[in-house]
Order: C-alpha cells, then structure tokens, then sequence
C-alpha cells in the first residue's frame, strides 16, 4: 500500500484499488438492475427495495420489511426473465428483509 501525505477523492482512491473499483462496478450494476425491473414493481412498493450485493449468478434485493418481501417473491420469475432479456445473466434473486434498528 502507498502511502500518501495528500489527501486524495474517493475517486481516485477507488481507481488506485482493484478491490474498491471492483465494488464501485459492482454497486453501479446493482443499482442499474433494481432501476431495470423498477418499472414492474408496483409504485408503493418501490421505496422499500433496495440493490444489494451480486455474487456470481444470484443478486441480492434489500427490503424495508416482510411485507415488501412477500409481494416481491410473488414477482420473481417477471424479474428474473426481465433482467436476462435484458442480457444480465442471473439465475436467482434472494430477497433480504433489512431489520430496523432500535435507536435508545
């Protein structure tokens, strides 16, 4: 690792690491995605899905609650076959309900 006595942007910071630019391709084609099949989630639901993570062929969807969780499964094969119309390939989303935390 260099060390630097500059401060540099999280910019270049990410260009100068594999790693962390692998992760900023990774956040992007996530987001890219949810707003690929944002257009078949119906309105009020859409503020509760969030990208997650990809890890190979299975992309993960964070939800704000079960609720949430329960409709998106009910549309899984919609989005499934959208995202490889699309030219993504994915075989499978997992559905992540996010636990609020307790503030006190």
């Amino acid at each position: 690792m260099i060390r630097r006595n500059r401060a540099i942007t999280l910019q270049q910071a990410t260009k100068d690491s594999e790693v962390l630019n692998q992760l900023c391709e990774l956040a992007s084609e996530s987001a890219a995605r949810l707003q690929s099949i944002a257009p078949l989630l119906p309105p009020a639901l859409r503020a509760g899905v969030h990208p997650g993570p990809i890890e190979g062929p299975v992309w993960c969807l964070l939800l704000d609650n079960t609720a949430v969780a329960a409709k998106v499964k009910q549309l899984l094969p919609a989005l499934l076959a959208h995202l490889r119309s699309k030219g993504w390939e994915v075989n499978a989303i997992r559905l992540k309900v996010q636990m609020a935390r307790q503030v006190g």
